[in-house]
C-alpha cells in the first residue's frame, strides 16, 4: 500500500493533533453514509481509514517511522532504521526486538486501535457502519441507517428572531423544532434517531431538518449580511436628506449625502443578521441608493429639468462613459 503519509496528506514532522485533525476532515468529507453509491469514494475512504489505523496508533505510528512494519502493518524483519539484525533476530517471537511483533493482519485490524473512536463520534455513533464501510464489508452486518433530510421553509423575519416549528417525519412522529435565531439558508437540525431504521441492530439514522429563507420583499440575504435597495427622489439626491430606512429591528434615521449617485453604497455596522451563537459576529446592513423617477412626470417638472444649465453634467457624463 501507498505510504500512509502520503495517502493523509501529512508530512513525518506532523503531530499527532494534526494527524488526527486531517483524518476527521477526510473522514466527514469521505464517509460512504454521505456519498450514497459513489465506489470510488468508498474505496478511498477505506484507504484513508487504514493509513489512520497505523499513523494514529502512536506505537504503530513508531515502528512504521522505525521500519518495523511496512504500509500494510505486517514486520519487515527490519529493526532501528533498516538494518537486517539491529535489534534482535529477524525471526524472535518477543514484543521487544522491533521486528519480534510480526502479525499476519494487515494494519487496522488489532482491537488496541481503531479510527471507528474518531469517527462514532463524528456521524451519530454509528461505530458499527463505519466498521463495516472501513473494512470494505459493505452491507453485510450491522449497519447504520440512512440519514433523511426534510427541507423547511421560512420567513426571514422568523430566521432573525426564531420560532417553534411543528414538523411530521415520515415516520408519523410529530416534533415540535426550534429554529434558533440567526438560522441561516441550509443550516441543519439534527434529530437524533428519527432517520431510517438500522440494519441488523444497527443504530437508526438522524432526521435532518433543512432550512431555506423565503425571499424578502426589500431585504435580501447574503451569509449574515443584507442588502437593500433605497428608493430616493431627485431632490434628495441632489439636495442630501435625512429618510427613515428599515432595518431588521426597526425603522432608523439616515443621512443621505448631497450629490448622492445613483448606485452609491453605505455600510450600516452590526445592522444584518446575528449569528445562531451569543458569540457570533453579526452581519452588516448594505444600502444602495437607487434614484427614481416618475414613470409619468408632469410639463411644469420636464420644463423645469430641460432649463437647468447643466453643461457641466454633461461633460461629466460623457467623461465617465467614453472611459468604457
Amino acid at each position: 500500500m501507498t505510504d500512509p503519509y502520503r495517502i493523509l496528506g501529512v508530512s513525518k514532522d506532523s503531530s499527532d493533533a494534526e494527524i488526527k485533525k486531517t483524518y476527521r476532515s477526510l473522514a466527514k468529507k469521505l464517509h460512504p453514509d454521505t456519498n450514497q453509491g459513489d465506489q470510488k469514494v468508498a474505496e478511498k475512504f477505506k484507504e484513508i481509514s487504514a493509513a489512520y489505523s497505523l499513523i494514529g496508533d502512536k506505537k504503530k505510528r513508531a515502528q512504521y517511522d522505525n521500519g518495523e512494519i511496512n504500509a500494510d502493518g505486517a514486520a519487515t524483519g527490519f529493526a532501528g532504521g533498516g538494518s537486517p539484525f539491529g535489534g534482535g533476530s529477524p525471526f524472535a517471537r518477543g514484543h521487544s526486538g522491533g521486528a519480534g511483533a510480526r502479525s499476519s493482519k494487515p494494519f487496522g485490524g488489532g482491537a488496541e486501535f481503531s479510527p471507528e473512536d474518531i469517527l462514532s463520534s463524528m456521524f451519530g455513533g454509528g461505530g458499527q457502519s463505519t466498521r463495516a464501510h472501513a473494512a470494505g464489508t459493505g452491507g453485510g452486518g450491522m449497519m447504520r441507517g440512512k440519514d433523511k433530510i426534510y427541507k423547511v421553509q421560512i420567513d426571514l423575519m422568523d430566521a432573525v428572531k426564531g420560532l417553534k416549528k411543528k414538523i411530521t417525519l415520515d415516520n408519523d412522529k410529530t416534533f415540535n423544532v426550534t429554529i434558533p435565531k440567526g438560522v441561516n439558508n441550509e443550516q441543519q437540525i439534527r434529530l437524533k434517531g428519527q432517520g431510517s431504521a438500522g440494519r441488523l441492530g444497527g443504530a437508526s439514522g438522524d432526521a435532518l431538518i433543512e432550512i431555506y429563507i423565503n425571499p424578502h420583499k426589500f431585504f435580501k440575504l447574503d451569509g449574515n449580511d443584507i442588502h437593500l435597495d433605497l428608493p430616493i427622489t431627485l431632490k434628495e439626491a441632489m439636495l442630501g436628506a435625512k429618510v427613515n430606512v428599515p432595518t431588521l429591528t426597526g425603522k432608523i434615521a439616515l443621512n443621505i449625502p448631497k450629490n448622492t449617485s445613483s448606485g452609491k453604497v453605505v455600510r450600516l455596522k452590526d445592522k444584518g443578521m446575528q449569528g445562531t451563537k451569543s458569540n457570533d459576529p453579526a452581519g452588516h446592513l448594505y444600502i444602495k441608493f437607487m434614484i427614481m423617477i416618475p414613470e409619468e412626470t408632469d410639463k411644469i417638472f420636464e420644463e423645469l429639468v430641460k432649463n437647468i444649465n447643466n453643461d457641466w453634467e454633461d461633460a461629466f457624463a460623457t467623461k465617465i462613459r467614453n472611459a468604457f
